[in-house]
């Protein structure tokens, strides 16, 4: 049994809250650290037997936060969906800029590629090879394994439709990937990388300390 949780990164120092810039490549900022280090709190007395990260300094930096010392794996596959020609752009901004294709993209974000740049699909083939390798690691011998994976928005939302076999010109519309989240995947020996249960999704209520719940 392989039980795969995942998480996006923290807070980075260029972020606002409509960018586009998967491949730019900036360190948490001091909230980014904060969310990262509230995480590790969460995870504490989970015993990780692997912790993976995109290569990207903001993903590094949260997987180092939650391993305290542990190695901490980088896997090329898990790198964010390149945006091209937007890159550190808003929404607003890209639209201005090229409508017709925004448009497109935003009714398939699967098959339209970003302008220079790569489309969900593409993403989907390299996270599913990156599947089928971890699978083909992790579960022969029935073992129960825990896999940590840290990545990034996009990243983690079409593994998600990977993982459940859901098309993936929907992960926007269907998945939600809060900084520093929590959700969880859980495979048996045998399953193939669309196999997987959903068993948390994007759980962020280690990030506050209302009890208020974090979805209202």
């Amino acid at each position: 049994m392989l039980t795969l949780l995942l998480t996006r990164h923290g807070l980075p120092t260029a972020a606002t809250n409509i960018w586009l810039g998967g491949r730019l490549d900036v360190p948490l900022s001091p909230d980014g650290r904060t969310q990262a280090e509230a995480l590790a709190r969460r995870l504490t007395g989970v015993g990780l037997d692997r912790i993976i990260s995109s290569p990207m300094l903001r993903a590094v930096e949260t997987a180092k936060a939650v391993a305290t010392g542990r190695t901490v794996e980088v896997e090329e596959r898990l790198r964010e969906q390149d945006c091209g020609q937007w890159e550190g752009l808003t929404f607003d901004e890209a639209t201005a800029r090229d409508p017709e294709l925004r448009a497109s993209w935003v009714r398939d974000p699967a098959t339209n590629h970003l302008p220079g740049g790569e489309s969900g699909d593409e993403v989907a083939e390299r996270v599913r090879s990156f599947l089928v390798d971890l699978l083909a690691k992790e579960l022969p011998g029935g073992d129960r394994r825990r896999v940590l994976l840290v990545a990034h928005t996009a990243i983690n939302r079409i593994l998600l439709c990977v993982a459940l076999g859901i098309p993936v010109r929907d992960y926007r519309r269907r998945f939600v990937q809060g900084r520093t989240n929590l959700t969880v995947l859980r495979y048996e020996e045998g399953d193939n990388p669309d196999g997987a249960q959903l068993l948390v999704a994007n759980d962020v209520s280690h990030l506050s300390d209302s009890t208020e719940a974090s979805w209202s």
